[in-house]
């Protein structure tokens, strides 16, 4: 699988805002036919499930669905073209993917429930503030 995405490459512009988003759908069916062997490769199967990752994976392109020039939309789907060949090609580490698409930017959520007990107000705001 990985040697086949190699040889995909984005031409320099598009012509239209409609051949962008076009092109944009067609990395995402790419991308979720590859979730399968990247789960393999980086044994995810523990901490996250196909649908997990295509929803993370949709997310970040609906991220960027307020642009609207073609040449940007092209730019990024090279950007998301390069990440994805260095995903497949076993570039990154499992504690990268793990970090970038299973837990994502709102971080680690933490279970404070127990250990909050014995803890001052003064301590719990910093770790609050300090470790979001």
């Amino acid at each position: 699988m990985a040697f086949t995405l190699r040889s995909v490459k984005v031409p320099p512009n598009s012509a239209s805002l409609e051949e962008a988003r076009h092109r944009v759908f067609d990395f995402f069916r790419s991308a979720c036919r590859s979730i399968p062997t990247i789960m393999d490769i980086y044994n995810l199967d523990d901490v996250a499930s196909i649908s997990q990752l295509r929803s993370t994976i949709a997310a970040e392109i609906r991220k960027n669905s307020h642009i609207t020039n073609p040449k940007v939309i092209d730019m990024l789907l090279f950007k998301a073209m390069e990440e994805l060949n260095n995903i497949t090609e076993h570039a990154k580490q499992r504690h990268h993917i793990i970090g970038q698409y299973v837990v994502g930017r709102q971080g680690l959520v933490q279970d404070l429930g127990t250990k909050d007990q014995g803890i001052s107000n003064f301590l719990k705001k910093f770790y609050n503030s300090n470790y979001i």
